[in-house]
Parts: structure tokens; sequence; C-alpha cells
């Protein structure tokens, strides 16, 4: 999980989405023990609390839980719900802008569909 760390951003988020990342890229799956906020805080030299922010947002949204004494792990179904947030996330930052302005320039939507097929099969 080692990562460098952007200083122009909160640092407990940057943990937060690199757990997150290593989650959909499936280096960390379900019922995985992820590293303790001691062990990020030392890693990264920054304050535990720092680490437990991140780790707690984490928590907060489902994605791992905590059982005392024993550790942190990736929580049942995490994969799959980080697939359906960032789903929503596309649809909101990337299709409806695209749909806005296809509609701006009088695009049908089967303009848009042949457009993007075309682009996949390009990539």
């Amino acid at each position: 999980m080692k990562k460098k760390l952007d200083e122009n951003r909160p640092i407990f988020q940057q943990i937060k989405e690199w757990v997150e990342e290593d989650i959909l890229e499936g280096k960390l799956a379900e019922g995985d023990v992820i590293p303790s906020t001691n062990e990020l805080a030392k890693f990264y030299s920054i304050n535990p609390a720092t680490a437990r922010k991140g780790i707690q947002a984490l928590v907060d949204d489902g994605l791992i839980f905590k059982q005392r004494g024993i550790g942190m792990f990736v929580a049942e179904g995490a994969r799959r719900k980080l697939m359906s947030l960032r789903k929503e996330k596309f649809y909101d930052d990337f299709v409806r802008p695209l749909i806005k302005e296809a509609r701006r320039i009088g695009m049908e939507p089967e303009e848009i569909s042949e457009m993007l097929n075309k682009g996949v099969e390009k990539e």
C-alpha cells in the first residue's frame, strides 16, 4: 500500500482512498485484515489520529469493520458496494455532463451511442 502522500490533500482522505483502491483492485478481499492505524501512522510518519480518521470513514461507509483486540477487516460486500458507488459517481461526473452537452449541440441518442461504441472499440 506504499503510496506517496499528496501535501495538497487531506491525508486521512488519501488513506481512505488507498484502502478503497486496494479493495476495488482485489488486493484486499472480504475478510482480509487491513493495517492498523498505528501501522499506517508509523509507515507514513503521520499522526495516529489522522490515520484513525481515514479508517473511521471506511467503517462509517460500511467497507471495513473492527473486531476489538483483533484488528480491522474488509467487510462482506465491500467491493460490490464500492463498485456501485463508483458507478453512481461516474454517471454524475461524466454521463450527465455528456448528455447535457449532446442535447446542447443537437445530438440524438443513437449518435451518442454510436460515438461511445466507436470509442470503446478504439481503446
